[in-house]
């Protein structure tokens, strides 16, 4: 694994431990009861604390990593031209690197972001991360099994995670087979939608 430098991961989490409810799809691409998780950053007016909260989750990277779910809910090869969730102008303005299975050309978008699709596994995809970045830092964006792998390879420094207080029942996981992992809370915001805590990692 290539040597890392500020790495870090924010997703929302219900209290029962779930970042996507079950059943995911086009329809619900965060499973069933999943969008409650965010309502604290996607029902405006944002209270003082979810601002502060929305301002680290969008803070500027140098890259990014995410698996193929959280980029679209296609499976097998590539088909049609589906081009992510955000629209011709994404969020990261950055290069993101997803992870797949199936090869496809690195795909341009508005605002300085570029997709482009890693078929060798997280640690290929981490280090052309890293070298993207240029010392910038790396987010690891999502989904679950992104996320335990970047746990489990040792590479998140700071882990923030809004606990919305919501119980899923089922669903995605990030912390089943991480390892003995040592969170150490240095920072809390509270709302009444969310509790955001910073985590040091390890």
């Amino acid at each position: 694994m290539p040597q890392h430098a500020n790495t870090t991961c924010h997703v929302s989490i219900s209290l029962d431990g779930f970042i996507a409810g079950p059943d995911q799809s086009l329809e619900q691409p965060l499973g069933r009861g999943g969008r409650e998780l965010h309502l604290w950053h996607i029902e405006e007016p944002l209270s003082e604390p979810d601002r502060r909260a929305a301002d680290l989750l969008m803070r500027p990277r140098g890259a990014y990593v995410m698996g193929r779910n959280m980029f679209g809910p296609v499976r097998g090869e590539w088909t049609g031209d589906w081009r992510g969730w955000w629209g011709d102008e994404p969020p990261y303005h950055a290069p993101v690197f997803v992870l797949t299975h199936y090869e496809r050309e690195p795909l341009e978008m508005e605002g300085g972001t570029t997709f482009h699709f890693v078929t060798g596994g997280f640690e290929e995809a981490y280090a052309g991360a890293l070298e993207a970045a240029d010392g910038r830092g790396v987010d690891i964006a999502g989904g679950a099994s992104t996320v335990r792998q970047a746990l489990a390879a040792g590479v998140v420094d700071e882990l923030v995670l809004d606990w919305a207080p919501v119980l899923l029942g089922s669903g995605e996981r990030i912390f089943e087979g991480v390892g003995d992992l040592k969170l150490e809370p240095f920072e809390t915001i509270h709302s009444p939608l969310a509790t955001h805590v910073r985590y040091r990692v390890g």
